[in-house]
Protein backbone atom coordinates (compact mmCIF):
# COMPACT_ATOMS: atom_id res chain seq x y z
CA UNK A 1 0.00 0.00 0.00
CA UNK A 2 2.79 2.41 0.90
CA UNK A 3 4.51 1.71 -2.43
CA UNK A 4 1.27 2.46 -4.25
CA UNK A 5 0.85 5.74 -2.36
CA UNK A 6 4.44 6.72 -3.17
CA UNK A 7 3.79 6.01 -6.86
CA UNK A 8 0.91 8.50 -6.80
CA UNK A 9 2.94 11.26 -5.20
CA UNK A 10 4.03 14.06 -7.50
CA UNK A 11 7.59 13.81 -8.75
CA UNK A 12 9.49 14.95 -11.82
CA UNK A 13 8.88 11.65 -13.61
CA UNK A 14 5.09 11.49 -13.38
CA UNK A 15 4.50 15.27 -13.28
CA UNK A 16 5.30 15.61 -16.98
CA UNK A 17 2.83 12.85 -17.88
CA UNK A 18 0.12 14.54 -15.83
CA UNK A 19 1.00 17.76 -17.67
CA UNK A 20 0.66 15.93 -20.99
CA UNK A 21 -2.73 14.67 -19.84
CA UNK A 22 -3.89 18.21 -19.08
CA UNK A 23 -2.78 19.44 -22.49
CA UNK A 24 -4.55 16.52 -24.15
CA UNK A 25 -7.74 17.33 -22.21
CA UNK A 26 -7.73 20.86 -23.59
CA UNK A 27 -6.74 19.80 -27.10
CA UNK A 28 -9.51 17.22 -27.13
CA UNK A 29 -12.03 19.92 -26.21
CA UNK A 30 -10.90 22.28 -28.98
CA UNK A 31 -10.68 19.63 -31.71
CA UNK A 32 -14.01 18.06 -30.75
CA UNK A 33 -15.66 21.47 -30.96
CA UNK A 34 -14.31 21.95 -34.48
CA UNK A 35 -16.20 18.93 -35.80
CA UNK A 36 -19.40 18.83 -33.75
CA UNK A 37 -20.39 22.37 -34.75
CA UNK A 38 -20.70 21.41 -38.43
CA UNK A 39 -23.10 18.60 -37.53
CA UNK A 40 -25.24 21.01 -35.47
CA UNK A 41 -25.62 23.76 -38.07
CA UNK A 42 -29.05 22.66 -39.43
CA UNK A 43 -30.43 22.44 -35.87
CA UNK A 44 -28.97 25.85 -35.02
CA UNK A 45 -30.64 27.30 -38.10
CA UNK A 46 -34.03 25.95 -37.03
CA UNK A 47 -33.63 26.82 -33.35
CA UNK A 48 -32.48 30.42 -33.82
CA UNK A 49 -34.13 31.07 -37.21
CA UNK A 50 -30.63 31.87 -38.45
CA UNK A 51 -29.88 33.07 -41.95
CA UNK A 52 -27.48 31.21 -44.24
CA UNK A 53 -24.95 34.02 -43.80
CA UNK A 54 -25.14 33.62 -40.02
CA UNK A 55 -24.49 29.90 -40.34
CA UNK A 56 -21.43 30.58 -42.47
CA UNK A 57 -20.16 33.07 -39.90
CA UNK A 58 -20.77 30.59 -37.11
CA UNK A 59 -17.81 28.76 -38.63
CA UNK A 60 -15.91 31.71 -40.10
CA UNK A 61 -15.92 33.92 -36.97
CA UNK A 62 -14.19 31.17 -35.01
CA UNK A 63 -11.71 30.41 -37.81
CA UNK A 64 -10.86 34.08 -38.25
CA UNK A 65 -10.14 34.94 -34.61
CA UNK A 66 -8.35 31.62 -34.04
CA UNK A 67 -6.01 31.89 -37.03
CA UNK A 68 -5.25 35.59 -36.56
CA UNK A 69 -4.33 35.37 -32.87
CA UNK A 70 -2.32 32.12 -32.76
CA UNK A 71 1.10 33.78 -32.96
CA UNK A 72 0.08 36.47 -30.47
CA UNK A 73 -1.25 33.82 -28.09
CA UNK A 74 2.00 31.88 -28.29
CA UNK A 75 4.12 34.95 -27.61
CA UNK A 76 1.93 36.02 -24.68
CA UNK A 77 2.64 32.63 -23.13
CA UNK A 78 6.39 33.14 -23.59
CA UNK A 79 6.22 36.57 -21.97
CA UNK A 80 3.76 36.16 -19.10
CA UNK A 81 3.83 32.43 -18.40
CA UNK A 82 2.63 29.54 -20.52
CA UNK A 83 0.56 27.94 -17.76
CA UNK A 84 -1.08 31.27 -16.96
CA UNK A 85 -2.01 31.99 -20.59
CA UNK A 86 -3.15 28.40 -21.13
CA UNK A 87 -5.50 28.60 -18.15
CA UNK A 88 -6.80 31.95 -19.37
CA UNK A 89 -7.50 30.36 -22.76
CA UNK A 90 -9.36 27.43 -21.22
CA UNK A 91 -11.51 29.77 -19.11
CA UNK A 92 -12.30 32.05 -22.07
CA UNK A 93 -13.14 29.08 -24.28
CA UNK A 94 -15.35 27.44 -21.66
CA UNK A 95 -17.09 30.71 -20.78
CA UNK A 96 -17.82 31.40 -24.45
CA UNK A 97 -19.12 27.82 -24.87
CA UNK A 98 -21.60 28.34 -22.04
CA UNK A 99 -22.65 31.71 -23.46
CA UNK A 100 -23.24 30.14 -26.89
CA UNK A 101 -25.59 27.61 -25.32
CA UNK A 102 -27.68 30.48 -23.90
CA UNK A 103 -27.50 32.67 -27.04
CA UNK A 104 -30.88 34.28 -27.74
CA UNK A 105 -30.12 35.00 -31.40
CA UNK A 106 -27.77 34.11 -34.23
CA UNK A 107 -25.97 37.45 -33.79
CA UNK A 108 -24.96 36.57 -30.24
CA UNK A 109 -24.01 33.08 -31.37
CA UNK A 110 -21.58 34.43 -33.97
CA UNK A 111 -20.10 36.93 -31.49
CA UNK A 112 -19.46 34.24 -28.87
CA UNK A 113 -17.97 31.93 -31.51
CA UNK A 114 -15.40 34.67 -32.19
CA UNK A 115 -14.62 34.77 -28.45
CA UNK A 116 -14.24 30.98 -28.51
CA UNK A 117 -11.61 31.43 -31.23
CA UNK A 118 -9.70 33.83 -28.94
CA UNK A 119 -9.68 31.18 -26.20
CA UNK A 120 -8.44 28.55 -28.64
CA UNK A 121 -5.66 30.86 -29.85
CA UNK A 122 -4.43 31.26 -26.27
CA UNK A 123 -4.65 27.52 -25.58
CA UNK A 124 -3.30 25.80 -28.68
CA UNK A 125 0.28 27.22 -28.77
CA UNK A 126 0.53 26.75 -25.01
CA UNK A 127 -0.25 23.02 -25.23
CA UNK A 128 2.74 22.34 -27.46
CA UNK A 129 5.11 24.74 -25.68
CA UNK A 130 4.24 23.28 -22.25
CA UNK A 131 4.92 19.76 -23.58
CA UNK A 132 8.21 20.99 -25.06
CA UNK A 133 9.28 22.36 -21.67
CA UNK A 134 8.05 19.34 -19.70
CA UNK A 135 9.83 16.64 -21.75
CA UNK A 136 13.51 16.30 -22.62
CA UNK A 137 14.33 16.26 -26.33
CA UNK A 138 14.93 12.49 -26.35
CA UNK A 139 11.31 11.82 -25.23
CA UNK A 140 9.58 14.71 -26.91
CA UNK A 141 8.53 12.76 -29.98
CA UNK A 142 6.72 10.16 -27.84
CA UNK A 143 4.85 12.91 -25.97
CA UNK A 144 3.89 14.82 -29.10
CA UNK A 145 2.82 11.58 -30.75
CA UNK A 146 0.35 11.03 -27.91
CA UNK A 147 -0.81 14.65 -28.26
CA UNK A 148 -1.34 14.06 -32.00
CA UNK A 149 -3.28 10.85 -31.40
CA UNK A 150 -5.67 12.62 -29.03
CA UNK A 151 -6.22 15.32 -31.64
CA UNK A 152 -7.16 12.69 -34.22
CA UNK A 153 -9.39 10.86 -31.74
CA UNK A 154 -11.38 14.03 -31.11
CA UNK A 155 -11.75 14.63 -34.83
CA UNK A 156 -12.85 11.02 -35.31
CA UNK A 157 -15.58 10.90 -32.70
CA UNK A 158 -16.72 14.50 -33.17
CA UNK A 159 -19.32 13.82 -35.88
CA UNK A 160 -20.63 10.78 -33.99
CA UNK A 161 -20.89 12.56 -30.62
CA UNK A 162 -22.29 15.67 -32.26
CA UNK A 163 -24.88 13.68 -34.19
CA UNK A 164 -26.05 11.81 -31.10
CA UNK A 165 -26.22 14.92 -28.89
CA UNK A 166 -28.04 17.02 -31.49
CA UNK A 167 -30.45 14.20 -32.23
CA UNK A 168 -31.23 13.09 -28.65
CA UNK A 169 -30.56 16.21 -26.53
CA UNK A 170 -30.18 19.61 -28.23
CA UNK A 171 -27.68 21.61 -30.27
CA UNK A 172 -26.82 23.58 -27.11
CA UNK A 173 -25.52 20.39 -25.47
CA UNK A 174 -22.49 20.21 -27.79
CA UNK A 175 -21.28 23.49 -26.28
CA UNK A 176 -22.22 22.66 -22.68
CA UNK A 177 -20.11 19.49 -23.07
CA UNK A 178 -17.01 21.71 -23.03
CA UNK A 179 -17.65 22.87 -19.45
CA UNK A 180 -16.77 19.66 -17.53
CA UNK A 181 -13.84 19.01 -19.86
CA UNK A 182 -12.52 22.52 -19.16
CA UNK A 183 -12.87 22.02 -15.40
CA UNK A 184 -10.81 18.83 -15.66
CA UNK A 185 -8.13 20.56 -17.73
CA UNK A 186 -7.87 23.45 -15.24
CA UNK A 187 -7.59 21.18 -12.20
CA UNK A 188 -4.93 18.92 -13.71
CA UNK A 189 -2.98 21.94 -14.98
CA UNK A 190 -2.93 23.59 -11.55
CA UNK A 191 -1.87 20.26 -10.06
CA UNK A 192 0.81 19.18 -12.52
CA UNK A 193 2.09 21.94 -14.81
CA UNK A 194 5.00 24.12 -13.72
CA UNK A 195 5.07 27.71 -14.90
CA UNK A 196 7.62 28.61 -17.58
CA UNK A 197 8.30 31.74 -19.59
CA UNK A 198 10.94 33.44 -21.71
CA UNK A 199 13.32 34.91 -19.12
CA UNK A 200 15.55 36.53 -21.75
CA UNK A 201 13.21 39.46 -22.51
CA UNK A 202 11.14 41.98 -20.56
CA UNK A 203 7.42 41.31 -20.04
CA UNK A 204 6.38 43.86 -22.62
CA UNK A 205 3.87 43.35 -25.43
CA UNK A 206 4.99 44.38 -28.91
CA UNK A 207 1.84 46.41 -29.57
CA UNK A 208 2.78 47.73 -33.08
CA UNK A 209 3.72 44.20 -34.14
CA UNK A 210 0.48 42.73 -32.79
CA UNK A 211 -1.60 45.37 -34.62
CA UNK A 212 0.20 44.93 -37.95
CA UNK A 213 0.07 41.11 -37.80
CA UNK A 214 -3.60 41.08 -36.78
CA UNK A 215 -4.60 43.40 -39.64
CA UNK A 216 -2.55 41.49 -42.21
CA UNK A 217 -3.71 38.02 -41.19
CA UNK A 218 -7.34 39.07 -40.71
CA UNK A 219 -7.46 40.49 -44.24
CA UNK A 220 -5.76 37.41 -45.70
CA UNK A 221 -7.97 34.84 -43.94
CA UNK A 222 -11.15 36.80 -44.67
CA UNK A 223 -10.22 37.06 -48.35
CA UNK A 224 -9.63 33.30 -48.53
CA UNK A 225 -12.78 32.40 -46.62
CA UNK A 226 -15.04 34.63 -48.73
CA UNK A 227 -13.20 34.34 -52.05
CA UNK A 228 -15.63 31.99 -53.81
CA UNK A 229 -18.67 33.78 -52.42
CA UNK A 230 -17.45 37.28 -53.33
CA UNK A 231 -15.77 36.10 -56.55
CA UNK A 232 -12.03 36.17 -57.09
CA UNK A 233 -10.93 39.39 -58.70
CA UNK A 234 -13.79 41.43 -57.26
CA UNK A 235 -13.05 44.83 -55.73
CA UNK A 236 -13.57 43.55 -52.20
CA UNK A 237 -11.21 40.63 -52.73
CA UNK A 238 -8.47 42.75 -54.29
CA UNK A 239 -8.79 45.32 -51.50
CA UNK A 240 -8.46 42.63 -48.81
CA UNK A 241 -5.40 41.11 -50.46
CA UNK A 242 -3.83 44.58 -50.71
CA UNK A 243 -4.49 45.18 -46.98
CA UNK A 244 -2.99 41.76 -46.22
CA UNK A 245 0.19 42.54 -48.16
CA UNK A 246 0.59 45.93 -46.52
CA UNK A 247 -0.12 44.58 -43.03
CA UNK A 248 2.24 41.60 -43.27
CA UNK A 249 4.99 43.62 -44.94
CA UNK A 250 4.59 46.28 -42.25
CA UNK A 251 4.83 43.57 -39.60
CA UNK A 252 8.13 42.33 -41.05
CA UNK A 253 9.55 45.87 -41.07
CA UNK A 254 8.35 46.60 -37.52
CA UNK A 255 9.74 43.36 -36.09
CA UNK A 256 13.23 43.95 -37.47
CA UNK A 257 13.37 47.30 -35.63
CA UNK A 258 11.95 46.20 -32.27
CA UNK A 259 14.38 45.45 -29.42
CA UNK A 260 12.14 42.56 -28.28
CA UNK A 261 10.13 41.52 -31.37
CA UNK A 262 7.06 39.31 -31.13
CA UNK A 263 8.50 37.04 -33.85
CA UNK A 264 12.23 36.58 -34.19
CA UNK A 265 12.76 36.16 -37.92
CA UNK A 266 16.06 34.43 -37.23
CA UNK A 267 13.88 31.35 -36.54
CA UNK A 268 13.56 30.99 -40.29
CA UNK A 269 17.34 30.92 -40.70
CA UNK A 270 16.96 27.34 -39.46
CA UNK A 271 16.13 25.27 -42.51
CA UNK A 272 14.44 22.75 -40.25
CA UNK A 273 12.05 25.30 -38.73
CA UNK A 274 11.32 26.71 -42.19
CA UNK A 275 10.82 23.22 -43.61
CA UNK A 276 8.51 22.14 -40.77
CA UNK A 277 6.29 25.20 -41.33
CA UNK A 278 6.19 24.59 -45.08
CA UNK A 279 5.18 20.99 -44.38
CA UNK A 280 2.50 22.18 -41.93
CA UNK A 281 1.08 24.48 -44.60
CA UNK A 282 1.19 21.81 -47.31
CA UNK A 283 -0.26 18.94 -45.32
CA UNK A 284 -3.16 21.09 -44.10
CA UNK A 285 -3.66 22.42 -47.64
CA UNK A 286 -4.07 18.88 -48.94
CA UNK A 287 -5.94 17.30 -46.02
CA UNK A 288 -8.56 19.90 -45.05
CA UNK A 289 -9.60 20.58 -48.64
CA UNK A 290 -9.94 16.84 -49.23
CA UNK A 291 -12.08 16.31 -46.12
CA UNK A 292 -14.27 19.33 -46.87
CA UNK A 293 -15.14 18.38 -50.44
CA UNK A 294 -15.19 14.62 -49.90
CA UNK A 295 -17.83 15.21 -47.21
CA UNK A 296 -19.94 17.06 -49.79
CA UNK A 297 -19.31 14.30 -52.32
CA UNK A 298 -20.42 11.52 -49.97
CA UNK A 299 -23.55 13.35 -48.83
CA UNK A 300 -24.73 15.00 -52.06
CA UNK A 301 -23.50 12.57 -54.70
CA UNK A 302 -23.44 9.20 -52.88
CA UNK A 303 -26.43 10.26 -50.70
CA UNK A 304 -25.05 9.33 -47.27
CA UNK A 305 -26.45 11.07 -44.20
CA UNK A 306 -24.06 13.39 -42.28
CA UNK A 307 -23.58 10.69 -39.63
CA UNK A 308 -22.95 7.98 -42.26
CA UNK A 309 -20.43 10.23 -43.99
CA UNK A 310 -18.68 10.99 -40.70
CA UNK A 311 -18.38 7.30 -39.88
CA UNK A 312 -16.78 6.65 -43.27
CA UNK A 313 -13.94 9.03 -42.43
CA UNK A 314 -13.09 6.90 -39.38
CA UNK A 315 -10.48 4.70 -41.16
CA UNK A 316 -8.31 7.81 -41.64
CA UNK A 317 -8.63 9.07 -38.08
CA UNK A 318 -8.27 5.62 -36.51
CA UNK A 319 -4.97 5.19 -38.36
CA UNK A 320 -3.78 8.52 -36.92
CA UNK A 321 -4.81 7.54 -33.40
CA UNK A 322 -2.97 4.21 -33.64
CA UNK A 323 0.14 5.27 -35.55
CA UNK A 324 0.90 8.84 -34.40
CA UNK A 325 2.34 7.76 -31.01
CA UNK A 326 4.49 5.15 -32.76
CA UNK A 327 5.69 7.76 -35.26
CA UNK A 328 6.63 10.04 -32.36
CA UNK A 329 8.77 7.31 -30.78
CA UNK A 330 10.42 6.56 -34.13
CA UNK A 331 11.19 10.26 -34.58
CA UNK A 332 13.05 10.18 -31.26
CA UNK A 333 15.19 7.33 -32.60
CA UNK A 334 15.80 8.09 -36.28
CA UNK A 335 14.92 11.78 -36.60
CA UNK A 336 11.88 13.38 -38.24
CA UNK A 337 13.08 13.82 -41.84
CA UNK A 338 12.57 10.27 -43.22
CA UNK A 339 9.20 9.93 -41.50
CA UNK A 340 7.86 13.25 -42.78
CA UNK A 341 9.06 12.46 -46.30
CA UNK A 342 7.52 8.97 -46.38
CA UNK A 343 4.31 10.25 -44.80
CA UNK A 344 3.86 12.97 -47.42
CA UNK A 345 4.46 10.45 -50.20
CA UNK A 346 1.68 8.38 -48.61
CA UNK A 347 -0.64 11.40 -48.48
CA UNK A 348 0.12 12.11 -52.13
CA UNK A 349 -0.66 8.51 -53.08
CA UNK A 350 -3.93 8.54 -51.14
CA UNK A 351 -5.17 11.69 -52.88
CA UNK A 352 -4.20 10.29 -56.27
CA UNK A 353 -6.16 7.14 -55.44
CA UNK A 354 -9.20 9.17 -54.37
CA UNK A 355 -9.06 11.18 -57.60
CA UNK A 356 -10.40 8.10 -59.42
CA UNK A 357 -13.84 8.61 -57.84
CA UNK A 358 -16.94 8.80 -60.04
CA UNK A 359 -20.59 9.69 -59.52
CA UNK A 360 -21.30 6.00 -58.85
CA UNK A 361 -18.25 4.97 -56.80
CA UNK A 362 -18.79 2.53 -53.96
CA UNK A 363 -17.26 3.16 -50.56
CA UNK A 364 -15.08 0.06 -50.93
CA UNK A 365 -13.25 1.74 -53.80
CA UNK A 366 -12.52 4.79 -51.63
CA UNK A 367 -11.53 2.88 -48.49
CA UNK A 368 -7.85 2.20 -49.40
CA UNK A 369 -7.37 5.91 -50.02
CA UNK A 370 -8.81 6.79 -46.60
CA UNK A 371 -6.59 4.23 -44.86
CA UNK A 372 -3.45 5.39 -46.70
CA UNK A 373 -4.28 9.03 -45.93
CA UNK A 374 -4.52 8.25 -42.21
CA UNK A 375 -1.22 6.40 -42.21
CA UNK A 376 0.52 9.20 -44.10
CA UNK A 377 -0.89 11.91 -41.83
CA UNK A 378 0.09 9.98 -38.71
CA UNK A 379 3.67 9.62 -39.92
CA UNK A 380 3.89 13.34 -40.77
CA UNK A 381 2.20 15.15 -37.91
CA UNK A 382 4.16 14.20 -34.81
CA UNK A 383 7.64 14.40 -36.42
CA UNK A 384 6.70 17.73 -38.04
CA UNK A 385 5.79 19.28 -34.69
CA UNK A 386 8.88 17.82 -33.06
CA UNK A 387 11.12 19.18 -35.82
CA UNK A 388 9.75 22.70 -35.43
CA UNK A 389 9.87 22.80 -31.64
CA UNK A 390 13.37 21.31 -31.31
CA UNK A 391 14.84 23.71 -33.87
CA UNK A 392 14.30 26.83 -31.73
CA UNK A 393 15.47 27.79 -28.27
CA UNK A 394 13.22 26.41 -25.55
CA UNK A 395 12.53 29.92 -24.22
CA UNK A 396 10.81 30.74 -27.54
CA UNK A 397 8.62 27.61 -27.57
CA UNK A 398 5.34 29.52 -27.30
CA UNK A 399 5.76 31.77 -30.31
CA UNK A 400 7.29 28.88 -32.31
CA UNK A 401 4.21 26.78 -31.58
CA UNK A 402 1.97 29.70 -32.56
CA UNK A 403 3.77 30.11 -35.90
CA UNK A 404 3.46 26.40 -36.63
CA UNK A 405 -0.25 26.37 -35.74
CA UNK A 406 -0.79 29.46 -37.89
CA UNK A 407 0.93 27.76 -40.84
CA UNK A 408 -1.49 24.87 -40.50
CA UNK A 409 -4.57 27.08 -40.21
CA UNK A 410 -3.65 29.29 -43.16
CA UNK A 411 -2.66 26.23 -45.22
CA UNK A 412 -6.02 24.60 -44.62
CA UNK A 413 -7.87 27.81 -45.47
CA UNK A 414 -5.84 28.16 -48.66
CA UNK A 415 -6.60 24.54 -49.59
CA UNK A 416 -10.36 24.91 -49.24
CA UNK A 417 -10.28 28.22 -51.15
CA UNK A 418 -8.15 26.88 -54.02
CA UNK A 419 -10.13 23.67 -54.41
CA UNK A 420 -13.36 25.66 -54.19
CA UNK A 421 -12.15 27.91 -57.01
CA UNK A 422 -11.26 24.84 -59.08
CA UNK A 423 -14.68 23.32 -58.48
CA UNK A 424 -16.35 26.56 -59.56
CA UNK A 425 -14.19 27.10 -62.66
CA UNK A 426 -13.77 23.55 -63.98
CA UNK A 427 -17.31 22.61 -63.00
CA UNK A 428 -18.79 25.48 -64.98
CA UNK A 429 -16.82 24.51 -68.08
CA UNK A 430 -18.06 20.92 -67.72
CA UNK A 431 -21.66 22.11 -67.42
CA UNK A 432 -21.23 24.10 -70.65
CA UNK A 433 -19.99 20.91 -72.30
CA UNK A 434 -22.73 18.64 -70.93
CA UNK A 435 -25.68 21.02 -71.37
CA UNK A 436 -24.89 23.39 -74.25
CA UNK A 437 -28.59 23.97 -75.00
CA UNK A 438 -29.55 24.86 -71.43
CA UNK A 439 -30.65 28.52 -71.03
CA UNK A 440 -28.03 30.81 -69.52
CA UNK A 441 -30.06 31.50 -66.37
CA UNK A 442 -30.57 27.80 -65.64
CA UNK A 443 -26.91 27.05 -66.37
CA UNK A 444 -25.85 29.82 -63.96
CA UNK A 445 -28.11 28.38 -61.26
CA UNK A 446 -26.64 24.94 -61.79
CA UNK A 447 -23.11 26.33 -61.63
CA UNK A 448 -23.99 28.10 -58.40
CA UNK A 449 -24.81 24.75 -56.81
CA UNK A 450 -21.35 23.34 -57.45
CA UNK A 451 -19.99 24.68 -54.18
CA UNK A 452 -22.44 22.45 -52.31
CA UNK A 453 -21.63 19.35 -54.31
CA UNK A 454 -23.78 20.00 -57.34
CA UNK A 455 -27.01 19.52 -55.38
CA UNK A 456 -30.17 21.25 -56.62
CA UNK A 457 -33.83 20.73 -55.78
CA UNK A 458 -36.85 21.02 -58.02
CA UNK A 459 -35.04 20.45 -61.33
CA UNK A 460 -35.21 17.55 -63.82
CA UNK A 461 -33.06 14.48 -63.00
CA UNK A 462 -30.85 14.93 -66.07
CA UNK A 463 -29.87 18.41 -64.89
CA UNK A 464 -29.13 17.13 -61.37
CA UNK A 465 -27.00 14.39 -62.94
CA UNK A 466 -25.09 16.95 -65.01
CA UNK A 467 -24.42 19.07 -61.92
CA UNK A 468 -23.09 16.09 -60.02
CA UNK A 469 -20.91 15.00 -62.93
CA UNK A 470 -19.49 18.51 -63.19
CA UNK A 471 -18.75 18.56 -59.45
CA UNK A 472 -17.02 15.16 -59.58
CA UNK A 473 -15.03 16.16 -62.66
CA UNK A 474 -13.71 19.26 -60.90
CA UNK A 475 -13.09 17.33 -57.67
CA UNK A 476 -10.97 14.79 -59.53
CA UNK A 477 -8.62 17.53 -60.72
CA UNK A 478 -8.62 19.16 -57.29
CA UNK A 479 -7.52 15.92 -55.65
CA UNK A 480 -4.77 15.52 -58.25
CA UNK A 481 -3.58 19.02 -57.42
CA UNK A 482 -3.54 18.08 -53.74
CA UNK A 483 -1.52 14.96 -54.59
CA UNK A 484 1.05 17.02 -56.51
CA UNK A 485 1.32 19.56 -53.67
CA UNK A 486 1.89 16.76 -51.11
CA UNK A 487 4.59 15.24 -53.33
CA UNK A 488 6.28 18.64 -53.55
CA UNK A 489 6.09 18.79 -49.77
CA UNK A 490 7.91 15.45 -49.51
CA UNK A 491 10.72 16.80 -51.69
CA UNK A 492 10.99 20.01 -49.64
CA UNK A 493 10.93 18.06 -46.37
CA UNK A 494 13.84 15.87 -47.48
CA UNK A 495 15.76 18.94 -48.68
CA UNK A 496 15.16 21.29 -45.75
CA UNK A 497 14.65 19.28 -42.58
CA UNK A 498 17.87 18.27 -40.86
CA UNK A 499 18.90 14.71 -40.01
CA UNK A 500 18.79 14.45 -36.24
CA UNK A 501 18.37 11.32 -34.16
CA UNK A 502 16.89 11.07 -30.68
CA UNK A 503 20.35 10.45 -29.25
CA UNK A 504 21.73 13.57 -30.86
CA UNK A 505 18.80 15.62 -29.63
CA UNK A 506 19.30 14.34 -26.13
CA UNK A 507 22.97 15.30 -26.25
CA UNK A 508 22.00 18.77 -27.41
CA UNK A 509 19.56 19.07 -24.53
CA UNK A 510 22.23 18.48 -21.90
CA UNK A 511 25.38 19.65 -23.61
CA UNK A 512 26.46 22.38 -25.96
CA UNK A 513 23.89 23.50 -28.51
CA UNK A 514 24.27 21.94 -31.92
CA UNK A 515 23.95 23.70 -35.24
CA UNK A 516 20.63 22.85 -36.85
CA UNK A 517 22.16 23.10 -40.26
CA UNK A 518 25.01 20.61 -39.99
CA UNK A 519 25.67 18.69 -43.21
CA UNK A 520 23.80 15.38 -43.27
CA UNK A 521 26.86 13.21 -42.75
CA UNK A 522 29.05 15.57 -40.78
CA UNK A 523 29.66 15.43 -37.06
CA UNK A 524 27.63 18.13 -35.30
CA UNK A 525 29.62 21.18 -34.32
CA UNK A 526 28.77 23.60 -31.51
CA UNK A 527 26.86 26.65 -32.67
CA UNK A 528 27.97 30.11 -31.71
CA UNK A 529 25.84 31.84 -29.13
CA UNK A 530 22.54 30.17 -29.93
CA UNK A 531 21.80 28.65 -26.53
CA UNK A 532 19.81 25.54 -27.17
CA UNK A 533 18.91 24.77 -30.78
CA UNK A 534 18.13 21.30 -31.92
CA UNK A 535 16.02 19.78 -34.62
CA UNK A 536 12.68 18.05 -34.50
CA UNK A 537 7.88 18.14 -35.22
CA UNK A 538 3.64 18.65 -35.03
CA UNK A 539 0.04 17.37 -35.68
Amino acid sequence: MSARIRSLQMNDENRRWWALGAMCFALFMVMLDNTVVNVALPSIQRGLHASTASLEWTVNAYTLSFAVLLVTGGRLGDLFGRRKVFLAGVIVFAGASGAIGFSPSDTWLVAWRAVQGVGSALMMPATLSIITNAFPAAERGKAIGTWAGVSALALAIGPVVGGLLVQDVSWQSIFFLNLPVAVGAVLVTLFAVRESRDETVAQRIDVPGVIALTIGLAALVLALVEGNEWHWGSTRELLLFAVAVVGLAGFAVIERRRPAPMVDFSFFASRTFLGANIVAFIVSFAMLAMFFFMALYMQNVLHYTPLQAGVRFLPSTVMIVLIAPIAGRLADRIGPRPLITVGLVGVSGSLLWQSQLTVSSRYGALLPGFVLLGIGMAIVMSPMSMAAMNSVEQTKAGVASGILSMSRMVGGTFGVAVLGAMVATLGRSKIDELLPALPDAARARLAGGLGSGGVLHGVPPQIVDAGQRAFVYALQYGLRLGSAVALLGALLAWTLIGRRTGATAATAATGPAQSSEAPPDASPAPSAGRGRAHETLQV
